[in-house]
C-alpha cells in the first residue's frame, strides 16, 4: 500500500511540475512579445493619456462637468485609462497603469494645455 502511495505522490508531483514548466513558457513568451511591441505599446498608451487628459480638462474646467462624468466622454477601449484632478492648479492627470501619465492644465485664453512629453 506504502508503494502506491509513492507511485501516486509522484504522479502527482510530475503533473504539478509540468503545470509550472508550461506558466513559466507562458510567461516567457508573454515577456518576448511585450518586449517585442513595446515601442507601439509606448505610444498608444501615451497617446491614450493625452487624449484622455486633454479631453477631461476641458470637460472639467471649461464645461464645469464632474470629472467622473467626463469619462462618457472617452472613446471606446479607454476603460484602462484613470483620471485625478488637481483643483488647485487646475489640471488632470490620465494615467495608463504601470505605461503611461499625461497631465493638461487649464490656461485661460489657451484652454487645456498638455505638458510636454517627455522621452
Amino acid at each position: 500500500m506504502a508503494t502506491a502511495n509513492r507511485r501516486t505522490a509522484k504522479a502527482s508531483g510530475a503533473r504539478r511540475s509540468g503545470w509550472l514548466t508550461l506558466l513559466a513558457l507562458a510567461l516567457a513568451v508573454m515577456a518576448a512579445i511585450g518586449w517585442y511591441y513595446r515601442e507601439p505599446i509606448r505610444g498608444y498608451t501615451l497617446t491614450g493619456a493625452s487624449f484622455g487628459a486633454r479631453t477631461a480638462c476641458a470637460c472639467r474646467f471649461i464645461a464645469g462637468r464632474e470629472l467622473s462624468d467626463c469619462q462618457k466622454d472617452f472613446e471606446p477601449g479607454m476603460e484602462i485609462v484613470f483620471l485625478s484632478e488637481d483643483a488647485e492648479t487646475q489640471s488632470v492627470t490620465a494615467r495608463v497603469p504601470l505605461l503611461s501619465s499625461q497631465t493638461a492644465t487649464f490656461r485661460e485664453g489657451y484652454g487645456c494645455v498638455l505638458e510636454r512629453w517627455e522621452d
